[in-house]
């Protein structure tokens, strides 16, 4: 009897090892799995701006990476809501402080220590969540977040299939010494409903496609999250309270996955070493 309809995954043509330096942008995702290969060995940078949603905010944050310039008070905005915080368009909330001098200093550090890695580093690792994004009325710029300012202070754009792969090859174009993986985040983005959700999956997923067929072999390569959550995990107990996000049995089996698809033959018995020597620190830790 067949009980799951299993995924099927070539090996990868853009291998990781524990050599690696190892870039990883995008959704919650990447902070999920990046902090599990971090623990696990690799040398990782995660999310240096925090989590990130759609391809172009990704772009934004590896300009600012290849750039120079550094951010200043013209960057600092403060936030809805009532926070009475500092934050930028460029950063995700938790960047977020009680000053603007505050914010500069947490965030230019973090961009500083971010770019040395990322100029050093020779594998990246994306995740998209959404095709979705907002544009900020005032400046004219796609936002990384909307800092709970009010909705009438932006407009809502669809990303096509074209954008992204657009975007995503000017990514690989303008990294020409690195090799990429990318996939789509399972989690789903229910704002729009169930079919909304689809469609903006299924244009990443074009877009994602578009971009790798459009790449030198070797370039880049596509790993199925999306694909093996909604087909080999789809029961309501592989996601959390909200029905929405992949529960950490989840996440531990998307990552097994991952590790077994882009980890040579060689380095398997290193990981598995590495996980029980983890997990022997938090057992003791724990019990300290």
């Amino acid at each position: 009897m067949k009980l799951q309809t299993p995924v099927s995954d070539e090996k990868c043509k853009v291998q990781i090892s524990f050599k690696d330096k190892i870039m990883m942008l995008g959704s919650c995702f990447s902070d999920n799995i990046g902090r599990q290969l971090g623990d696990f060995g690799f040398d990782v940078c995660v999310n240096p701006f925090g989590t990130l949603y759609n391809p172009m905010s990704i772009r934004h944050s590896i300009e600012l990476l290849l750039g120079e310039e550094n951010f200043t008070e013209d960057d600092c905005v403060r936030m809805g809501a009532g926070t009475d915080l500092f934050c930028s368009f460029r950063h995700h909330t938790s960047f977020a402080r009680k000053t603007r001098e505050e914010f500069l200093e947490n965030a230019n550090a973090s961009l500083a220590e971010a770019r040395r890695f990322f100029r050093g580093c020779n594998k990246v690792i994306i995740t998209l969540g959404t095709s979705w994004c907002f544009r900020h009325c005032a400046s004219g710029e796609i936002v990384s977040n909307c800092l709970k300012i009010d909705a009438k202070e932006f407009t809502r754009e669809f990303l096509s299939a074209e954008q992204t792969a657009e975007t995503l090859c000017w990514i690989m174009d303008s990294c020409p010494s690195k090799q990429f993986i990318f996939t789509v985040s399972p989690i789903r983005h229910f704002k729009d409903g169930a079919h909304g959700n689809q469609l903006s999956k299924a244009s990443l997923l074009l877009g994602t496609d578009r971009a790798i067929c459009a790449s030198p072999e070797g370039k880049a390569d596509y790993f199925p999250a999306y694909e093996i959550v909604m087909d080999e995990l789809r029961d309501y107990r592989f996601y959390a309270e909200d029905m929405c996000h992949p529960t950490s049995q989840a996440v531990d089996y998307i990552r097994e996955r991952f590790t077994s698809w882009a980890l040579p033959a060689e380095e398997q018995d290193t990981l598995k070493e590495n996980i029980r020597t983890f997990r022997r620190g938090c057992h003791i830790s724990f019990h300290q």
